[in-house]
């Protein structure tokens, strides 16, 4: 998928972060917001896992995640990653590990670019029923998750591969509840602990996220580890955000807030869908801030009284005629009274000037007045006479 920077942006200042290589794709720095996703499929499942990386690579997902809940699913990757360079192109992969899985990481950590862990799950932890946990007890622990995960640090770090310490609000280690509470400062201890450990050992390629599935949460968790996580970059997204609108919407609000706010080097939206209906998702928000650029943006009045024609139709004949070119931003505006104005920025515009007739614009400036019906013709010519056209 063509991808194109903007020359400036409004927003606030993008948060410093270190970068991070993940094979081909570097998340942090001052590269572009990666954009992810996970498939489905039982990673057993060979032929079946290659063909869901590739749509969703071919879709433009430049991060693919892929779940490994036992040794035989680690050993799999192996054959899916070869295939893949066999028959398609390298794709930068993640793991995700959950449950007591040091042996599968270690296995793992030789076929992928990346393994995610959680640190609530990452080591088992006896479940209490009552009391407080002792200084005694939690430096215990502690050292058990250093036993646990330094090996997976060291081999990480001689194959110059990275790491996600991906903190979910539903999965917090028992210590942390009892200490901190089921809170965000309880989430950004949690990563904290890991951080710490990965710091003592020299390892710094670290992308951290601290998921939730109410956006508050996420919010204020995310905001709290940009002041004391240092510089490693953010992984964002919503967890368990749903389906339909409404997921989009939570997805939004969370890591689109979060964007704006300068937070945030990788996200992916978590919708209870097919994983390629995330992408779209995905790439609407960074366009829509002005971060990535990899479509046509269409700017358009609500209409009103004063719309000389069916503005819901036009628009419609005006995208399925230019959608293909990416980089162009395109108004179509039902009236003269608002039109040239609110359309200020756009390259081209298409604006209803009296009854039967439209005025074409390039930026500021009116070109020609033509039959409504010729409008979207006249548009397609204008930007090829300006040499911006390119063929579908």
């Amino acid at each position: 998928m063509q991808t194109l920077m903007p020359p400036t942006s409004l927003l606030t200042p993008r948060r410093k972060t270190r970068p991070v290589s993940v094979g081909s794709v570097i998340i942090g720095g001052q590269a572009p917001v990666v954009v992810q996703s996970m498939i489905n499929e039982d990673t057993l499942d060979i032929a079946g896992s290659v063909r869901a990386i590739r749509e969703l690579h071919s879709l433009g997902c430049e991060l693919v995640r892929v779940t490994v809940p036992s040794i035989a699913h680690a050993r799999a990757l192996e054959k899916i990653r070869k295939t893949l360079e066999d028959t398609y192109q390298p794709v930068p992969l993640v793991a995700d590990v959950h449950h007591d899985g040091m042996k599968i990481a270690l296995e793992v950590a030789r076929h992928v670019d990346k393994v995610r862990i959680n640190p609530g799950l990452y080591v088992f932890e006896r479940r209490r029923t009552s009391g407080e946990y002792t200084p005694e007890e939690l430096q215990g622990v502690h050292q058990a998750v250093r036993e646990a995960l330094k090996p997976l640090v060291e081999t990480l770090k001689e194959q110059g591969k990275a790491m996600r310490i991906g903190v979910n609000h539903g999965s917090l280690a028992e210590r942390m509840v009892y200490t901190y509470g089921d809170t965000p400062l309880g989430m950004v201890e949690s990563a904290l602990e890991f951080i710490r450990i990965c710091e003592e050992l020299n390892f710094y390629n670290l992308v951290i996220s601290l998921k939730a599935s109410r956006v508050p949460v996420m919010l204020a968790a995310y905001r709290l580890a940009a002041q004391r996580l240092g510089d490693y970059p953010f992984h964002l997204g919503v967890t368990e955000a749903g389906d339909g609108e409404y997921g989009r919407i939570k997805s939004t609000a969370g890591i689109g807030t979060l964007l704006a706010d300068g937070i945030g080097d990788t996200i992916r939206v978590s919708l209870t869908e097919d994983p390629k209906q995330e992408i779209p998702v995905c790439y609407g928000i960074l366009q829509a801030l002005g971060l990535r650029k990899t479509m046509v943006e269409y700017v358009a009045c609500p209409s009103c009284g004063r719309t000389m024609f069916n503005l819901e139709e036009v628009l419609k004949e005006v995208r399925a005629a230019t959608i293909h070119l990416v980089g162009l931003d395109i108004a179509v505006m039902g009236c003269i009274v608002n039109g040239p104005g609110e359309m200020a920025d756009a390259d081209y515009g298409y604006v209803g000037k009296t009854p039967g007739v439209i005025a074409l614009y390039r930026g500021k400036e009116e070109i020609r007045r033509v039959p409504q019906a010729e409008g979207v013709q006249h548009l397609v010519d204008l930007i090829k006479t300006d040499g911006r056209w390119v063929d579908p």
